[in-house]
C-alpha cells in the first residue's frame, strides 16, 4: 500500500541547446540538488554529454538534446529539487576549463515547460590572480559544482555572465494536491 503522506514529482525532458559566443567546442554536466527529506525512488542524478561544436547558422547554437529522466518523493517541498547545469570547454591553452555554472529549480506544476538559464563563471577577485590564472592556465572554478544551487557563501563569490542553457522538463506531479499544496 502507497504512503499517502508522500508526494511524486517526474521529471522527463531535455538539455536541449547552449549560447555562448566565444567557444566552438563545449560539454556539459548536470546534477540535481535536493532537500534532506527528499528521495531519488528512479532514474540518472548526474550526468556528462558528448562534446557539442557551435552550428554554423546565424543563430551559433550547440546542440547537446541530452536526456534527464528522474524520479523523486518526499513529505516535505522544502529543498525543492534544482538542476545545476556545468558546462566545460577547451581554452587557448589546451585546458578543459569551465565555461559556465547555472542553476535552476525544476518546474512545480504539471506539464511541459522551457527554462533559459543564465551561465556565469567565477572570477579572480585581484588582478594579481587573474594574471596569474591566466600565465598557469588555470581558471577559478567551484570544487563541488552544487554549491551555486546553494545561497551560502555565494554572496562574496565574483562572477561574469558567460551565455545561457534551454532545458525542456516534462513534469508529473502525484499526491501533491491532496496534501494540501496548490500548483496552479
Amino acid at each position: 500500500m502507497e504512503n499517502d503522506n508522500v508526494f511524486l514529482l517526474m521529471i522527463s525532458g531535455q538539455i536541449e541547446t547552449a549560447e555562448f559566443s566565444v567557444i566552438d567546442d563545449i560539454y556539459c554536466k548536470y546534477c540535481f540538488v535536493y532537500g534532506s527529506d527528499w528521495m531519488v525512488t528512479s532514474g540518472i542524478e548526474e550526468g556528462i554529454s558528448q562534446i557539442s561544436k557551435k552550428g554554423e547558422n546565424e543563430m551559433s547554437l550547440f546542440t547537446f538534446n541530452f536526456p534527464l529522466d528522474v524520479s523523486f518523493k518526499t513529505t516535505n517541498p522544502f529543498g525543492w529539487p534544482q538542476l545545476v547545469v556545468s558546462i566545460y570547454g577547451i581554452d587557448f591553452f589546451g585546458n578543459d576549463v569551465v565555461r559556465g555554472y547555472g542553476f535552476v529549480h525544476l518546474p512545480i506544476s504539471p506539464g511541459k515547460h522551457k527554462r533559459r538559464i543564465a551561465m556565469f563563471v567565477p572570477e579572480s577577485s585581484s588582478m594579481l590572480q587573474r594574471f596569474t590564472s591566466w600565465l598557469i592556465g588555470r581558471r577559478p572554478e567551484f570544487i563541488d559544482p552544487r554549491v551555486v544551487a546553494q545561497g551560502e557563501g555565494r554572496d562574496v563569490t565574483k562572477v561574469k555572465s558567460q551565455g545561457y542553457v534551454n532545458v525542456l522538463f516534462n513534469v508529473v506531479t502525484k499526491n501533491i494536491e491532496k496534501l494540501g499544496y496548490n500548483t496552479g
